[in-house]
């Protein structure tokens, strides 16, 4: 003899569960641009820790972002700042750089921090499903005086949501380069602690490999390498792309990315 009560309470249950499936369809159906950046002054509106950073220019990248988001699915997302970002306008940009690749995504957006990543990053990245993510981050974090173990909080949040996504997406980290910039200058021993912690992220994380940009770029004393950089000291050359592009290319074959 069926429960009448069992069978009203399980009928209200799958009810409630296909409304709140509909609506989360709906809702995701009726969205035509990226989550707007939270206010800057609202601390407790943004994950992670340490400055944040909103320019105009940003909201300008992640709504264009948002029209390739079809067009890039699968690809081997770049994400980061403008030594990511900068790449696209360099000689030979990003894919160029990789004719291999099947396709390439770049979402590196000049001035972004550790934090603005992680807001972003299931939409700008993740929303993508990327065979796999190359990400320089935490130069700007250090010229905001931002601590080292506050970035690398910001770093681990980040890889938590790529390995919640897909743990067997490989995830190229980049150590950060020298710069030698007056207009925003960072402690030449804080980016040293912070690739130290960086290197060390990849002996618990099995899908995560360390790329050393410090050493690409630097010179004999460990400074940037003028070759390498434009006059500002700060951002890569299209000599430098170069030589990411070389580095990575090989990277790339060992994790047999195609």
């Amino acid at each position: 003899m069926k429960n009448p009560l069992f069978s009203m309470t399980s009928r209200r249950v799958l009810t409630l569960a296909a409304m709140t499936v509909l609506t989360f369809v709906s809702l995701h159906a009726q969205q035509t641009g990226p989550t707007p950046f939270p206010d800057p002054k609202d601390e407790a509106a943004w994950k992670g820790t340490g400055p944040i950073r909103v320019m105009g220019w940003m909201n300008d990248n992640r709504n264009y972002f948002w029209t390739q988001r079809d067009a890039k699915q699968g690809a081997v997302v770049f994400v980061g700042d403008s030594l990511i970002g900068n790449w696209d306008l360099a000689k030979v940009k990003t894919a160029q750089s990789f004719p291999h690749l099947k396709n390439v995504a770049n979402r590196g957006i000049g001035g972004d921090v550790s934090r603005g990543v992680l807001f972003r990053f299931q939409e700008d990245v993740l929303d993508l499903h990327p065979e796999a993510v190359v990400m320089l981050i935490g130069t700007n974090d250090l010229s905001a005086k931002a601590p080292v173990d506050g970035i690398i909080s910001n770093i681990n949040a980040i890889l938590d949501l790529a390995q919640a996504q897909n743990p067997n997406m490989p995830v190229i980290l980049c150590k950060i380069p020298p710069r030698k910039s007056p207009v925003a200058p960072v402690d030449a021993g804080e980016v040293l602690k912070l690739n130290d912690e960086i290197a060390s992220i990849a002996q618990n994380r099995k899908n995560v490999t360390i790329f050393d940009t410090y050493t690409l770029f630097a010179n004999a004393d460990g400074g940037p390498d003028p070759v390498n950089y434009k006059k500002d000291l700060m951002h890569p050359s299209d000599d430098g792309y170069a030589k990411m592009a070389e580095g990575l290319g090989k990277v790339f074959e060992q994790l047999s990315l195609k």
